[in-house]
């Protein structure tokens, strides 16, 4: 099942999903709040992973990189000789080559068949990705994450809380009542099946755990709760105040996280 899942993911990416049109790319398009009001607001979560990214090093890891599709991400590598881009998709790591040239090292094909070096990294990222794997597969997935990473250097790692209190589906079921499903539509294409917070204590006994907020809010929530306007540029920058400040809450209620994970000497 793993493999059936990493398939229709590899598929959807080498085919469509990094196809850009009018500078928006397929991904983009489907799942991110590309509106004016939010872009501010979109642009100071990403660089949220920065604060838990070492100031220099020799390696980093990107798994599952993408083209390194928005420029904040390039921030990320920025202080390291190389970034290790590792992708399911040839399509995204030319992409990814494109922009961040001999500075990176390109490995095409899953994470769990590629051999990489125990304690090599310098930092580990893996942005909205291991919420896509099977649920059975996750948790090797991290393990991978921290066997490669240097004790003490963080595994850095964008995840979905599945406990939000903000839930749209309702709507959604409305909708397929009213309005015949198209056979592609794209909105359940993926495998997603995220864990809930207590999971991640399981890794404890080998690694500081922390959960911090990302964002507090899928794209499509987003769009449908915060106007594009003004007034939604000022509830960007509350929300976005409300988050650093109250961590906590928003880790518990809301959308998305950042694992930080520190492997233990």
């Amino acid at each position: 099942m793993t493999s059936s899942v990493e398939e229709k993911v590899a598929d959807f990416y080498s085919n469509k999903g990094w196809q850009e049109e009018d500078g928006l790319t397929e991904d983009a398009r489907l799942w991110e709040d590309c509106r004016g009001a939010a872009a501010e607001y979109v642009s100071k979560c990403r660089l949220r992973v920065l604060r838990h990214i070492p100031e220099s090093g020799e390696n980093m890891l990107d798994m599952a990189s993408g083209p390194i599709q928005y420029p904040e991400y390039l921030d990320f590598s920025r202080n390291f000789k190389k970034r290790y881009c590792v992708d399911l998709s040839q399509q995204a790591l030319e992409g990814a080559k494109k922009k961040i040239g001999e500075h990176g090292v390109y490995l095409h094909g899953s994470f769990f068949d590629i051999n990489l070096e125990e304690n090599f990294f310098d930092c580990s990222i893996s942005l909205h990705t291991i919420y896509h794997m099977h649920k059975d597969s996750q948790e090797e997935a991290v393990k991978k994450l921290l066997f490669v990473t240097k004790p003490g250097k963080p595994v850095i790692i964008v995840y979905s809380n599945p406990d939000v209190l903000v839930n749209l589906s309702w709507l959604r079921k409305i909708k397929r009542l009213v309005v015949k499903k198209k056979a592609n539509d794209k909105e359940e294409f993926f495998y997603f099946s995220p864990h809930s917070n207590s999971w991640w204590s399981r890794f404890a006994d080998v690694a500081e755990v922390k959960i911090l907020p990302w964002r507090s809010f899928a794209a499509n929530h987003q769009k449908a709760l915060i106007p594009d306007n003004f007034l939604g540029r000022k509830i960007f920058d509350i929300l976005y105040w409300m988050e650093d400040h109250f961590p906590n809450f928003w880790v518990r209620h809301f959308q998305y996280q950042m694992i930080v994970l520190k492997k233990s000497d």
